[in-house]
């Protein structure tokens, strides 16, 4: 397997948190100018399509702000409101307020709130680890349907008129069906060109787009067509007149007392906690591999302080919190070194709340749908279904079925059918090898019959025998190494004695099969170790299985086994 090489090497002293970060003030205080100039819009976006007020936002990205770098767990990540979660605010709200979304507000931050302290319990039993169980290609299609569930929401938005679906289907037909009756000229106009200039910035590559990030352009020039269209102020952003005033408190008391709402309180709970422990875990991977000092975020420790952010945010009327892709870019390219950014970032938008608090009561509504429909656009477009497909075609089927049950039913149960459909996926897979392996060749009867056996496996260590030999380690893999085996195969990597200078990994003709989420853990595994690490990596007879797609870490299945011929002549035949 081709391992992934490292760019920068141990001797470069590499930024801290804590106090010791803030000798990068300089990097880290123009970093978070920068990321405040994409937060104030985006912030206010998400809450908006949250269905929260706008004030909301800003108050959840302040809150992040100020809390987060004295907690830690991750280093150059912006946190704050996420666009991925408006979707299921939103309806979570409906459906605490019976309908009512004002009243399912100050229900739905009890529950954000009840959300925090379960994610503290968990960061505390370091339940970070079992994010690696959830398939990547179930991870990407809950994300692709977050995106497209944001563009729906928006579609209404961007037009001038508001959109009461939350269904994805009801939102779609309600927002074209509406189209022709309700749609403001003006606010189209003003929507379509603040639109196209999000798309055709998002592909320009340039210096000076670093230091004016394209959501900071479009809502510049959404304000000026604003002004210039007087678009009446109910299309624009309205903050209270006292920020202060935008506190709201949870009703924690309302809550209990109505029982009609506990199970939707349990649901709405166990939602918010997953999407949110699975979002801010990929995201913050994804930023790691972005950092210039290749640092290594501590995802229970991240899981703690979203759990801290959360509570906080909500005891104040705030919104969930988890880390931004978009923000922590901007943030690297800024020149961001330590959490401190996240600080200045906190700081700066306190300043344009009082400060600016005019200005900013002048940007569109439908500048903001723009941006946020670019954001979702991100998460979904065509790009990544191809993305899905070069990794293996039979990825398509996990990551399509999380898609639609996560758009015809919720999130929640997208999730849960897209992990079914992978099990299903890999025992049946696993019969396809086994009957590569002339001893194991079984009949229609038999294959059914095994099938509990092969689900069974899917779980259980595929480690079956380890050996250390002076300051070689040996583990010998001898079951198929899964999604869902993984923390078994990371406590075994735990668990190397000391004194082994080199690790090898030795894939046996028993291992049938190693999916793609297995396969990228482990090359990412031996690339890091043998690039940053004291002792080596090698995988030991790897060309057992064959590779089912072009891409480096697809889905590998045993190859078939050499035969003799007739004559004595050993013939390998490796097709599938």
């Amino acid at each position: 397997m081709d391992q992934l090489t490292a760019s920068t090497s141990d001797n470069i002293e590499k930024p801290q948190n804590g106090l010791a970060g803030l000798q990068h003030w300089r990097h880290d205080l123009v970093a978070g100018l920068l990321v405040s100039l994409v937060s104030l819009p985006l912030s206010i976006g998400i809450a908006i399509a949250s269905g929260a007020p706008p004030i909301t936002g800003l108050i959840s990205a302040i809150i992040a702000g100020l809390v987060i770098p004295f907690l830690g767990g991750s280093y150059v990540t912006i946190s704050g409101p996420a666009a991925g979660l408006a979707p299921v605010l939103l309806a979570s709200m409906a459906a605490l307020g019976h309908g009512n979304k004002a009243n399912g507000y100050h229900f739905l931050i009890a529950v954000i709130c009840i959300a925090g302290v379960i994610q503290i319990v968990l960061s505390l039993l370091k339940a970070a680890r079992f994010s690696a169980l959830f398939p990547a290609s179930v991870v990407e299609g809950m994300l692709v349907a977050i995106g497209m569930l944001i563009i729906a929401k928006q579609l209404g938005t961007i037009m001038g008129f508001s959109v009461h679906a939350h269904e994805f289907h009801e939102i779609v037909y309600e927002a074209v069906t509406q189209a022709p009756l309700h749609a403001v000229g003006e606010v189209c106009a003003l929507g379509l060109i603040c639109l196209t200039l999000t798309f055709v910035l998002g592909k320009v590559k340039s210096r000076w787009l670093k230091m004016l990030p394209p959501p900071l352009m479009v809502v510049v020039v959404g304000i000026a067509l604003g002004q210039l269209l007087r678009l009446d102020p109910k299309y624009l952003i309205k903050l209270p007149d006292n920020p202060l005033h935008g506190f709201a408190f949870p009703d924690f008391g309302g809550l209990i007392a109505d029982r009609s709402l506990w199970w939707t309180a349990i649901s709405v709970v166990v939602t918010l906690t997953l999407i949110d422990g699975i979002e801010s875990l990929a995201t913050i991977l994804a930023v790691d591999k972005l950092d210039p000092f290749h640092r290594k975020s501590n995802p229970n420790r991240t899981l703690f302080a979203m759990g801290v952010c959360n509570i906080c945010s909500s005891i104040v009327g705030g919104l969930t919190i988890i880390p931004g892709g978009v923000k922590s870019k901007v943030c690297i390219v800024g020149g961001g070194r330590t959490l401190w950014a996240n600080f200045y970032n906190a700081i700066f938008l306190l300043l344009f709340l009082f400060v600016a608090k005019d200005l900013i009561n002048l940007i569109p509504l439908s500048a903001l749908a723009a941006i946020l429909i670019y954001t979702g656009w991100k998460l979904c477009e065509p790009r990544i279904w191809r993305h899905i497909a070069h990794i293996g075609r039979e990825q398509l089927i996990p990551f399509s079925v999380t898609v639609v049950g996560s758009l015809a039913i919720d999130l929640l149960w997208g999730i849960g059918l897209g992990m079914l459909s992978k099990l299903i996926m890999n025992v049946v897979l696993a019969n396809i090898a086994a009957q590569r392996v002339p001893e194991q060749h079984q009949s229609l009867t038999a294959l059914l019959l095994s099938v509990p056996r092969k689900i069974k496996a899917q779980f259980r260590n595929p480690i079956v025998e380890r050996a250390l030999n002076n300051k070689d380690y040996h583990l010998f893999f001898g079951h198929p190494i899964v999604c869902f085996n993984t923390l078994a195969v990371s406590r075994e990597l735990s668990r190397i004695p000391p004194q082994a200078e080199h690790v090898f990994l030795h894939v046996t003709r028993d291992v049938l099969l190693i999916d793609h989420t297995s396969c990228e853990n482990l090359a990412q595994l031996v690339a890091e170790r043998n690039a940053f690490g004291p002792v080596h990596f090698e995988l030991v007879d790897f060309e057992y299985l064959q590779k089912k797609s072009l891409h480096n870490t697809g889905l590998r299945l045993l190859a078939r086994a050499p035969v003799d011929n007739v004559n004595g002549v050993e013939v390998g035949d490796a097709q599938s």
